[in-house]
């Protein structure tokens, strides 16, 4: 009977959740969409032409002319390539067949002189800027090659513009054939 009498009590859960999980994949989360969305921006370098160098909030930005190669993709499986400015080029212009390859060495070893003359003026892993301009009467696969060169050759700096230079139209009409 004594058992009878007694207030048989339940045991009181602990109200306290442990958040440490919630917490962390909470910030796993924020940092996957800051990053995808950092990544989701483009990038791109600011491309001037001729004499319109400008000077912008973190000073003025005059890209050497030795580390620019401009590649004029012309019409049946043709390129033109020049180091420099058209006016001053380092090399003189040079007319590639894309179907034979053969500008592919010509990049590269262009690249690797390029990187040497950065690393002498203490900017090591300053390579070329390559400009690629294609004119209307290119094919798009050649486009394609073109990027698949830098690709391999480890040529990240490099823009796709639509204008062409008086003199670089002249220049294309030269090597037309």
């Amino acid at each position: 009977m004594k058992n009878l009498n007694s207030k048989i009590r339940s045991k009181k859960l602990n109200n306290r959740v442990d958040l440490t999980a919630m917490t962390s994949i909470s910030f796993l989360l924020l940092m996957f969409f800051m990053v995808s969305k950092e990544m989701g921006k483009s990038r791109m370098i600011e491309y001037t032409s001729g004499n319109d160098w400008t000077c912008g909030n973190f000073g003025c930005y005059n890209p050497d002319p030795s580390r620019i190669i401009t590649i004029l993709l012309g019409e049946e499986d043709t390129a033109t390539a020049y180091q420099g400015t058209i006016q001053y080029p380092v090399f003189k212009p040079k007319q590639f067949d894309l179907q034979q390859n053969d500008m592919a060495f010509d990049i590269k070893s262009k690249n690797k002189l390029i990187l040497k003359y950065s690393a002498a003026l203490g900017k090591p892993d300053r390579g070329a800027i390559v400009i690629i301009k294609p004119s209307s009467t290119s094919k798009y696969g050649n486009l394609i090659a073109v990027l698949d060169l830098l690709e391999i050759n480890k040529i990240d700096n490099y823009s796709i513009v639509n204008e062409f230079t008086p003199e670089e139209r002249v220049l294309l009409k030269k090597y037309k054939g």
